[in-house]
């Protein structure tokens, strides 16, 4: 891999994880971004434990995406590094992977239960629930946890590429989220809607819990914000010009 390839996938990964405590997403270091070059076979992550704040492009580690060894980096490499190497080899589309502890996800996480689909702006994004893996075995935690963590998130989805396109993230059950996307910034994008639709997940839940209001949005609603952002037939932006989630 050329330097100057290095280097802008370096700055691509430096600004995106950068936007994690911006976003609200993570406290003190919980929270990591890596990008992938996949004609190179090398992807750059956050390395362990340092913080946002003082994180530099030349911090930032490349790891071999066959084997997961360090290829270039005076760091070691995030503990979650394994998780994103895994995703990487199961789904050859995604361009970047993004973790965090923000709260109101990873209160999901912790009950165990998927993000409903309760309107469209979860739909927007997310073509069906967020799902919620199964537990890790006793022996996936003792050997190969964090490989075994991406092959819970790989076995909820079925191994599926189409599913990891359409619903861009999970929740590692009792532990919290991990979002894909083309790019980088992409993966962190889709970590920033996975909080926002838990949020008001939550907030709808409740209040549906104490009106007695137990109705499921109808589904061609939700697959019209879908098919408008996404697919052959995307109408939503204005091609080149750079946006950010919404309407």
């Amino acid at each position: 891999m050329s330097k100057s390839l290095l280097k802008g996938l370096r700055r691509e990964v430096l600004v995106a994880n950068l936007r994690i405590p911006q976003a609200g997403l993570a406290t003190l270091t919980w929270g990591n971004v890596s990008g992938v070059d996949r004609d190179a076979g090398v992807f750059v992550i956050k390395p362990s434990g340092v913080s946002y704040a003082d994180l530099t492009e030349e911090d930032l580690v490349a790891v071999a995406l066959e084997d997961g060894r360090v290829v270039d980096g005076h760091l070691r490499p995030s503990t979650d590094t394994e998780t994103h190497r895994c995703l990487y080899l199961a789904f050859p589309s995604i361009g970047g992977v993004t973790h965090t502890h923000s709260a109101h996800a990873v209160a999901f996480a912790q009950a165990c239960r998927a993000i409903p689909v309760l309107g469209t702006t979860h739909a927007d994004t997310f073509n069906g629930p967020v799902p919620v893996t199964a537990d890790l075995t006793a022996e996936q935690c003792a050997q190969d946890y964090e490989y075994n963590t991406g092959q819970v998130i790989v076995a909820r989805l079925d191994g599926d590429p189409r599913r990891a396109d359409e619903v861009p993230g999970a929740l590692v059950s009792r532990h919290g989220p991990f979002t894909w996307g083309a790019t980088a910034n992409a993966a962190l994008e889709n970590a920033i809607v996975c909080e926002a639709v838990a949020e008001m997940a939550l907030h709808t839940l409740a209040l549906g819990a104490r009106l007695g209001d137990t109705s499921e949005p109808p589904r061609h609603l939700l697959e019209r914000h879908f098919t408008r952002k996404h697919g052959p037939d995307a109408y939503y932006g204005n091609g080149n010009v750079p946006h950010a989630p919404g309407i």
